[in-house]
């Protein structure tokens, strides 16, 4: 309801906003007119250096998320950051790197003396207010945008989000949320037409406040584990004189063995067919019956922790 509103805007077209928001309060963005991206970036609000990672996103919810799935921090933190909890067209990215000025030069031949309007630029305004540079900025959670990968490339399709569509992020951190209106008018990101997209903030209902997660790894880093958890003041990079390699996992893969693992005449056989494939024609047949064993052992582990995360159990 309007009531329970926390802040409330219209996101002009090629702009930014960057919201601040407490853990348990839900970020609305919803279309304005037919077909606008969004562009999504997201800092903790306590340590900006814990920032969203479409690469681990990507790795734990596939090349499109849904409701349901969470946008991650980058390694070293891997938290979830926000949660999807509503999203009306289903047409989201983590594959495509934000649009910037360099872009439009190098594509479209657009040299101006004005760059054109673009994401990178966009988020780097937005988070100047906050004293961020536009070193700072990420690659985006690009809301609303129709993708595939043909051929192995990546296209973008006509967009297909209608007007009123909305998408809810609840805030599983406190965060800074950075939303900007894609500013890319020569393709098919937002269907040649820039828009404005509104904005809302507010409160998590009880029922939403149930997604909530504390999901605990034992090696999801914090400053406290960090060698040096000193960032650069200046731009020169120079060696540390007192600098000493430290690699703790070392003895451990020194110190594997190998083992006998003795076969059945059946599971011989089948080890002779798959040796026989193309696929494992560089590889030995030690080689493809570790490779069998722990691919087994990996898809059962996934599973696992999936089902775990699905029930939002703590795990530690």
């Amino acid at each position: 309801m309007s009531g329970d509103l926390i802040e409330s805007f219209l996101l002009e077209p090629a702009t930014g906003r960057a919201i601040p928001l407490q853990r348990g309060q839900v970020l609305c963005v919803e279309q304005a007119g037919n077909g606008q991206c969004l562009d999504f970036n997201a800092y903790n609000l306590h340590d900006y250096k814990e920032q969203f990672h479409s690469g681990r996103t990507r790795g734990l919810h596939g090349i499109n998320p849904r409701v349901g799935d969470h946008l991650w921090s980058a390694p070293p933190r891997e938290r979830p950051m926000f949660t999807i909890l509503r999203d009306d067209v289903g047409a989201n990215d983590v594959n495509f790197s934000r649009c910037s000025a360099f872009l439009y030069e190098a594509h479209y031949g657009f040299d101006s003396g004005i760059a054109h309007s673009n994401c990178h630029d966009a988020f780097a305004e937005a988070i100047r207010e906050w004293e961020l540079t536009p070193d700072d900025v990420h690659d985006s959670f690009n809301a609303f945008m129709t993708t595939r990968i043909d051929s192995g490339r990546l296209r973008i399709d006509r967009s297909v989000a209608h007007a009123g569509a909305r998408l809810e992020l609840l805030a599983q951190m406190d965060a800074l949320a950075v939303t900007v209106c894609c500013g890319g008018d020569l393709g098919a990101t937002n269907n040649y037409e820039l828009k404005g997209l509104k904005i809302e903030v507010r409160p998590a209902s009880a029922a939403e406040q149930s997604c909530l997660i504390d999901v605990t790894f034992r090696h999801q880093r914090t400053i406290a584990d960090f060698a040096n958890a000193t960032i650069k003041a200046d731009r020169e990079l120079r060696r540390a004189g007192d600098y000493r390699p430290h690699w703790p996992w070392r003895q451990a893969i020194s110190t594997c063995t190998r083992i006998d693992v003795p076969l059945s005449e059946d599971e011989q056989a089948a080890l002779e067919r798959i040796a026989a494939h193309p696929r494992f024609r560089h590889m030995s047949k030690p080689d493809i019956l570790r490779f069998a064993l722990f691919q087994r052992l990996e898809v059962r582990h996934r599973a696992g922790i999936a089902e775990a995360l699905a029930k939002k159990e703590k795990i530690t």
